[in-house]
């Protein structure tokens, strides 16, 4: 068992509650930003110091919720701030993008790091189509196109061409090819039963945003059976939970701390979403089935967890929050149920101050780590 450090990189000074998206960019001090990244990128590094098996990245647009519109620059500004980490890019929402671009930028970054790329080749919520200008609709089918059109690009040692239903390039070779052989691991989101269902069709590992272990449990079922279906087996390093939550000497020291971040993630960073969410569900012009809408609707995330009672939510199995014996614990209890070789975690929530998310760091390396590598 592995913990991967994953940053937001939230913007946390924003003077007023947003009330629209995309958000108005006139809000944002580039002064501050710069700030942010230096401490952010730093605090990201250290987590190679803390035996964090990686460092995880990922990608969001329009909002104060994240500063990170293209994960793989984060990643390579960490290619020589680390040295074991894993480069864990949560990663390219590869429906909106190009896959050719994505292929050679994730091999440049596997091969500047010496093969250290763990690749998530991610769906994206919707309203990140409506910032880009692509039906939601057609996310599903787009990322499995594009999944096999990297994968190709990583693996085709001559020129070949590519006629799909929404790609078409008359010629492709890349350079540079990947470091691992026969390429990176390739990592798709499994939060919910039709994309368990696509990653076991396309054989790759899995992410689990976990809000009950219910819900995470039957999203596992689907992506075993699956894979069994098509004659591979599922180990340990084929399933990835991923966790917000926080560590501090005692719980009651951690759960204050995680409220005070909670407040600030739900009111600020996740109302303009929010507000995104509600556009996408009214347009349902937007979407194959208008049942997708209904889902979408009641789909839980990342503001279900943010406005629950923490004690519920880590009875749940949504949240990882207590002292680092309480924390191993939960750690063990959730790896009972799901068997998963990794679990990526969310320290910085909200406007958690960046000296306690250290701490939480130093105290995951000290006293949590050593317990659990073993699982």
């Amino acid at each position: 068992m592995y913990f991967n450090f994953f940053h937001l990189m939230p913007y946390t000074d924003f003077p007023e509650q947003p009330t629209e998206w995309p958000v108005a960019n006139k809000l944002f001090d580039p002064k501050r930003g710069k700030q942010f990244y230096d401490e952010y990128l730093d605090i990201m590094a250290f987590a190679d110091d803390c035996n964090f098996g990686g460092v995880g990245c990922n990608e969001h647009h329009f909002s104060p919720y994240g500063l990170m519109a293209n994960c793989n620059l984060i990643g390579a500004a960490l290619v020589n701030r680390t040295k074991k980490a894993r480069l864990a890019m949560f990663g390219n929402l590869v429906p909106l993008l190009n896959p050719v671009r994505v292929a050679e930028e994730y091999a440049m970054l596997d091969c500047m790091s010496g093969g250290r790329l763990l690749a998530g080749l991610l769906r994206g919520v919707p309203h990140e189509y409506i910032a880009y200008n692509i039906p939601p609709g057609e996310s599903r089918p787009r990322l499995k196109e594009a999944v096999q059109l990297i994968l190709k690009c990583w693996t085709e040692p001559e020129p070949f061409g590519w006629e799909g239903e929404f790609y078409q390039f008359p010629a492709i070779s890349i350079w540079p090819r990947p470091y691992q052989k026969p390429h990176p691991p390739m990592l798709l989101s499994a939060s919910n039963e039709e994309s368990a269902l696509l990653a076991g069709e396309l054989g790759t590992r899995i992410g689990i945003i976990i809000s009950n272990l219910d819900n995470a449990k039957r999203c596992l079922d689907v992506y075993r059976k699956e894979m069994a279906a098509r004659g591979r087996e599922v180990t340990p390093e084929h399933i990835m939970a991923h966790q917000f939550g926080f560590i501090a000497e005692t719980d009651e020291e951690a759960e204050a701390t995680l409220k005070s971040g909670q407040e600030y993630f739900g009111r600020v960073l996740m109302r303009p979403l929010r507000e995104a969410q509600r556009m996408v569900i009214q347009q349902t012009r937007y979407f194959n089935d208008p049942k997708s809408a209904q889902g979408l609707a009641s789909r839980p995330t990342a503001a279900t967890l943010a406005e629950r009672n923490i004690k519920e939510t880590v009875a749940a199995g949504g949240l990882l929050c207590g002292s680092p014996e309480s924390v191993v614990r939960q750690v063990k209890r959730v790896h009972e149920v799901l068997g998963h070789g990794s679990t990526t975690l969310t320290l910085k929530v909200g406007n958690i101050p960046d000296v306690k998310v250290r701490r939480a760091m130093e105290l995951f390396r000290d006293r949590v780590e050593p317990e659990i590598r073993a699982l």
